[in-house]
């Protein structure tokens, strides 16, 4: 990763946390063990890079970073900290490890762990609501995020089919439907809720929603290959559980050399729509790049 690109998602990532923080009950605020559970995941050293994506989105729609949009990074980590909590339950992929750190049902239980994932996608939604710019932007905002985590073509529906389909033979259209839900869709919504935050009108969401769409589906096939390539001290997650489960994969379909070609071939469609904004998009295309140029 460049200096600058790191630099960009660092400053991001600081933005992020500072919301965070004071966004999320202290872990001494009653009743302390779900606000103990709920910092444990969020603050377990998370990159992100959805929040550093909507703030990039924003900066290539209104050329500056919009005043407040971190409060929309925190809301959209929280989702994405939520997922994973509830990602890593017994019941789901069973997973004691995420970010280095032992996974939120082993250090506070199923119960509690169940209840921080609740907590965090209100409190997300609650955070949406009292966002910093119109009223018509703040809904649809809302509405795009409801989506993108929901059950038609969205994350919940994504991890439907993700657990449906393990032990059986993947196809290019079960895995390509998998990944664009579970982890693309919010990816994608990050990219376009961040332009809307910042004012992009309907063409500008057309095209952050094609960047979206295609990076997100690339940072899957990436996530994809390390699984197979790296070990758990680099992942900071176990490595080598899609393939212990069968799961529906892109390397099991294609190969690990070709779905590394396809997502850089992504990578290279998603750029393609962002065209118009000239050097006020580079850094979106950063942390693109980057998405598919990571090893952990």
């Amino acid at each position: 990763m460049s200096a600058d690109v790191k630099s960009l998602i660092q400053e991001g990532a600081d933005l992020t946390d500072r919301a965070l923080e004071e966004l999320i009950p202290s872990a001494d605020t009653v009743p302390t063990s779900i606000h103990g559970a709920m910092r444990h995941s969020v603050f377990a050293g998370g990159k992100r890079l959805r929040p550093v994506l909507a703030m990039q989105a924003g900066v290539t729609i209104a050329g500056a970073l919009p005043a407040g949009i971190e409060r929309l990074g925190a809301a959209l980590e929280m989702l994405h900290t939520y997922s994973l909590i509830h990602d890593d339950l017994p019941a789901l992929d069973n997973d004691d490890l995420r970010r280095g750190k032992p996974t939120c049902h082993v250090a506070f239980g199923e119960a509690i762990a169940i209840l921080a994932g609740d907590a965090l996608q209100t409190r997300a939604f609650e955070v949406l609501a009292h966002l910093d710019s119109p009223p018509a932007a703040t809904v649809h905002i809302i509405q795009l995020v409801s989506n993108a985590i929901g059950t038609v073509e969205g994350m919940i529906g994504g991890q439907v089919l993700d657990i449906e389909s393990e032990r059986l033979k993947p196809t290019p259209e079960l895995v390509e439907a998998i990944h664009r839900a579970k982890t693309g869709a919010l990816i994608r919504v990050s990219v376009v809720a961040g332009g809307v935050y910042a004012g992009a009108d309907a063409a500008d969401v057309a095209r952050l929603d094609t960047f979206g769409r295609k990076a997100g589906l690339a940072f899957q096939i990436v996530d994809d290959v390390l699984d197979l390539t790296e070990d758990s001290e680099h992942l900071g997650k176990t490595a080598g559980k899609d393939q212990a489960t069968e799961k529906a994969t892109w390397p099991a379909v294609y190969g690990i050399e070709q779905s590394r070609r396809d997502a850089a071939q992504l990578v290279d469609e998603a750029f393609a729509a962002l065209q118009p904004y000239g050097s006020r998009a580079d850094g979106l295309k950063s942390v693109a790049r980057y998405l598919v140029d990571r090893k952990n």
